[in-house]
């Protein structure tokens, strides 16, 4: 009885170290850290990483986003992020583009309007689109601005304001800007006071002014910005606005090397417009001056109002023709433009180019991109022309219909000969069939 007593109390004894070895167990595996998949703690990001990921978000995005989180709404706020901005002001019963949400213009007034400094207007062809981009204008009172941009994406709009109310918006960025460097006012009422307004205030550091098609400014208001802005690198104007002592003043000593000078040269109706005559003196002071400037002019006349151009040497370097343009117009530029390294020609009309392009390759050695639309040359001469250009013809965009097959080449055999004188695979460009 005693033995089967200490047996069981054994077998007891046993049986309660090997509970309390499995509870131990148990225990410790029990306070072991297990390993729990967590989503990403996206509130704890650092500020730059968000306020990178939120300078590729459009304006909308961004302002849903900002309201995820505290931390994300900080961000929205940072002044780097309102440094650079477009408005897209668009009515929605005229055009199918995006616009900037009134409420958010009205926080972009109240809170960020001193933090601009790159701004743009992107306007449709609606009145009520440029004057709402003038509203904004006349409450950017309290910034400086270092970039301007207006830009109509259809007609023309802002020319449909009245003046006076177009040049006082624009006059409260001319005043409280005391470093714009570009300025983009194509298409628009500016005139000369209000340039007077802006060489006051910004003469040292305007580098950029493009005011292509500004009916109210005249040749003596452009030659004030010349003359004062000696920093100006970058031109764009109409060609009634060149003149003689415009090139002089932007060839005087203290003024920069012009990089870029873009001229329109455009008529509205035939026969109404008279083109004055540059003097060749003023050009070769010019070019004496800016040796390296690219002078590009874009041709939009009808083919009676040639008659005052290429009639002597002229520094251009890309040449665009919108209209017709006769074969005795492009014979005069093959001997008038040895700067010329773009050619663009949209239509000539029946007579065929070859000799015109021939002595283009000639005279035009650093001709390196060319592009035909409506016109005609033979297989042989245009073969000729690129073995003359050779290798340097970087842009070579002709349309098939251009081409016309002679004796020697047909137009499946062009486009191998035209590719052994390029060094690469060259095709004419095909009209689309829808």
């Amino acid at each position: 009885m005693k033995r089967g007593r200490k047996n069981s109390e054994a077998n007891r004894s046993s049986s309660e170290d090997e509970i309390g070895k499995e509870s131990k167990k148990q225990k410790t595996t029990s306070e072991e850290p297990t390993e729990i998949s967590r989503s990403p703690d996206w509130a704890n990001l650092l500020q730059d990483i968000i306020l990178q990921v939120f300078q590729y978000l459009p304006l909308l995005d961004r302002a849903h986003a900002a309201q995820v989180c505290r931390s994300w709404n900080q961000v929205f706020h940072m002044p780097d992020l309102w440094r650079c901005f477009e408005f897209e002001l668009n009515q929605p019963a005229t055009s199918y583009l995006r616009a900037t949400h009134p409420e958010l213009i009205k926080q972009i007034i109240k809170r960020h309007s001193n933090h601009l400094q790159y701004v743009s207007f992107k306007v449709d062809s609606s009145k009520e689109s440029a004057e709402a981009a003038c509203d904004i204008l006349s409450q950017l009172v309290n910034c400086s601005l270092k970039t301007l941009g207006l830009i109509s994406t259809a007609r023309p709009s802002f020319l449909d304001l009245p003046k006076s109310h177009f040049i006082s918006a624009l006059t409260v960025v001319f005043v409280n800007s005391k470093s714009l460097s570009s300025l983009k006012i194509d298409d628009t009422p500016v005139d000369d006071p209000s340039l007077k307004v802006l060489v006051a205030n910004n003469s040292d550091t305007l580098r950029l002014l493009k005011m292509s098609s500004c009916p109210h400014v005249s040749p003596a208001g452009i030659l004030c910005v010349a003359d004062q802005c000696h920093g100006l690198r970058e031109l764009a104007l109409n060609y009634h606005l060149l003149s003689d002592e415009l090139l002089l003043a932007l060839s005087s000593e203290k003024h920069v090397r012009l990089e870029h000078l873009r001229i329109d040269v455009v008529s509205e109706n035939p026969g109404q417009t008279q083109f004055h005559t540059i003097q060749k003196s003023s050009w070769d002071a010019f070019i004496k001056h800016s040796p390296k400037v690219n002078l590009v002019m874009y041709f939009f006349l009808y083919e009676e109002e040639f008659d005052p151009f290429f009639r002597y040497e002229i520094p251009v370097t890309h040449l665009y023709f919108g209209r017709s343009v006769s074969k005795d117009v492009l014979g005069r530029v093959g001997m008038t433009c040895p700067r010329l390294v773009e050619l663009v020609v949209c239509a000539n009309g029946l007579r065929p180019l070859d000799e015109e392009l021939i002595r283009i390759a000639e005279r035009c050695k650093n001709l390196s991109a060319v592009g035909l639309g409506e016109c005609e040359v033979s297989c042989s001469a245009f073969v000729e022309f690129v073995k003359m250009c050779g290798g340097r013809l970087s842009q070579l965009s002709i349309m098939e219909e251009v081409l016309i097959p002679d004796q020697k080449y047909s137009l499946e055999q062009i486009h191998w000969e035209v590719s052994k004188h390029l060094g690469r695979v060259w095709f004419p460009d095909m009209m689309p069939t829808w």
